[in-house]
């Protein structure tokens, strides 16, 4: 007994002095981070090299296939591991050489313009007088059958000026966060689907109809005020170009227009478009790189963010911010050489503009198999992603053990959204305590939704987006001509590249692991009695 005695005495020591050991590893693992990441930060130089010197990086564009080769390098500068290409399959590739819209009648007048991304060229300037014909469905198009020939269709209604009656730029309040630390309620629509490619036939009718009544071209009104454009467009899947060039057009310049047209003379107006496609490699990639973990059993975690933008501005706030961020926070690691326990792996995104194509594909190469059912067109295989069953595991399904998401502008981080999964928040907020100071200090049960940790979120995986202030990423920069570096703030990004640097590694370490919710099995509607809006 004496002997049983000292040896569980010992053991209790020793156990004390392993763990007292482990818990001043961590911390001053932590400190190095934010010493490295807040007085060594190359965030600012980086975020140039990508958003001033590539700019915008449109999904299969040529900037973007530049933004891949560059992200390689820097990951290998920073000596990660198998610094890689996953490619999976996209679609055309759509590249915009230059852009101009001038109204020649009445009076000559530069306008704001851009190109609807993947609809064709203009073959140099195109010259005609608009008319302004609000269509929006099928059942508009007999009022205008007849009047559209040679004429540039101007398909939005003209509306009034919209004055901004809030901030521009904004942090968020406590009781803002506080807000969202609230119970999701589940929600499921099974017609939703028949909405969503309802909307898919009536934009391929409205182009079929306008060709057929001889349009030469149509615009769409910007829908941000303050001379903004935007310019999203989705028709990047072969055998889906439209057969007319369309554009965007800043919402004053629209309605200026438009109020011409209605009171005299129909103003002519001359459009270029000098866009070029290209099929030499219909698919994307996304980019990946890893910090090998010391036990193999032990598997991986995952910081993510998507490397594909619009093209109106340089695509710095979405998600430039993001990706950079993923870039310093491996950056850090690796200059401090940790070792984590589980591999720690980088990812950069394609195609989240066009339906988080790149994390989609990822699952479905990595994580699971969701059938799709024989006969199934690709955009209806899309949507009907997330609501297809069983959910298959692939092996590969149980190694990723939590995956950290930024996807919401340059805004500092002030916490992370647990997707109601209360069981997370415990071991949430011990990964995030070290940094509490920094102002990322809440843990709420609420969900966020629109970007790469959704579908993850979809088949049981751990995936977690960041609380941000919001800055003026909604307000005016998202998607749109002001979405440059100059909107982009040095000492958030600093922030957020300690804190997820420090997530990813307090994660790599943890003896816990994230509880995981159930694997989602197929749901009953919410509303079992709910009738369709045939206007929807």
């Amino acid at each position: 007994m004496v002997g049983l005695g000292w040896t569980w005495r010992a053991s209790v020591a020793l156990g004390a002095v392993i763990a007292a050991a482990g818990a001043s590893a961590q911390s001053g693992d932590t400190a190095r981070i934010i010493d490295e990441g807040m007085n060594r930060s190359q965030i600012m130089l980086t975020a140039s090299e990508l958003m001033d010197g590539i700019g915008p990086r449109l999904t299969n564009s040529t900037n973007l296939r530049r933004a891949e080769d560059w992200a390689l390098d820097k990951f290998r500068a920073y000596g990660l591991a198998n610094p890689r290409r996953e490619p999976f399959a996209f679609g055309r590739g759509w590249n915009l050489t230059a852009s101009a819209a001038r109204m020649i009648s009445p009076r000559p007048i530069e306008m704001i313009v851009i190109p609807v991304a993947w609809t064709p060229g203009t073959n140099g300037a195109l010259r005609a007088p608009i008319v302004v014909a609000p269509i929006s469905k099928p059942a508009h198009f007999a009022a205008w059958q007849g009047k559209l020939r040679g004429k540039i269709v101007l398909l939005s209604l003209p509306g009034t000026s919209d004055e901004p009656k809030e901030p521009a730029f904004r942090r968020l309040s406590n009781e803002e966060i506080g807000k969202r630390d609230e119970f999701a309620m589940p929600s499921f629509d099974p017609e939703s689907l028949d909405r969503r490619m309802k909307r898919l036939r009536e934009a391929k009718q409205l182009d079929a109809f306008l060709k057929a009544e001889g349009a030469v071209a149509w615009v769409k009104k910007s829908y941000r005020d303050g001379k903004l454009v935007h310019g999203e467009g989705y028709t990047y899947m072969a055998g889906e170009t439209p057969s007319l060039p369309g554009f965007e057009l800043a919402a004053e310049d629209y309605r200026r227009l438009a109020r011409l047209a209605k009171t005299g003379p129909a103003p002519v107006i001359e459009l270029i478009s000098d866009a070029q496609f290209d099929d030499s490699d219909m698919n994307a990639n996304n980019v990946i790189a890893d910090i090998p973990g010391t036990d193999p059993k032990a598997g991986y975690v995952m910081a993510g963010a998507h490397f594909d933008s619009w093209i109106a501005g340089d695509g710095a706030a979405d998600n430039g911010a993001g990706s950079v961020i993923v870039l310093e926070a491996a950056r850090i690691l690796r200059q401090l050489g940790v070792r984590p326990k589980r591999t720690i792996r980088f990812a950069l995104w394609e195609g989240e503009e066009q339906g988080l194509l790149g994390s989609r594909a990822y699952i479905e190469q990595h994580l699971v198999d969701r059938p799709t059912p024989p006969g199934m067109d690709g955009m209806t295989a899309y949507y009907s992603w997330s609501t297809r069953y069983p959910i298959v595991k692939k092996p590969g399904y149980d190694q990723l053990k939590a995956y950290f998401n930024m996807d919401n502008g340059s805004g500092k981080f002030r916490g992370i959204h647990a997707e109601s999964n209360a069981g997370a928040v415990p071991l949430l907020r011990e990964w995030m305590a070290p940094f509490n100071s920094m102002g990322a200090d809440r843990v709420v049960a609420g969900k966020t939704g629109g970007t790469d940790h959704v579908f993850m979120q979809a088949i049981g995986i751990q995936g977690y987006q960041f609380i941000q202030d919001p800055l003026d990423y909604d307000s005016r920069v998202h998607h749109s001509s002001l979405d440059t570096l100059d909107h982009v703030r040095a000492d958030d990004l600093r922030q957020a590249a300690v804190v997820m640097a420090g997530m990813l590694l307090a994660a790599a370490n943890s003896d816990k692991e994230l509880p995981r919710p159930p694997l989602p099995t197929q749901p009953t509607a919410t509303d079992p009695f709910k009738y369709q809006n045939p206007d929807e």
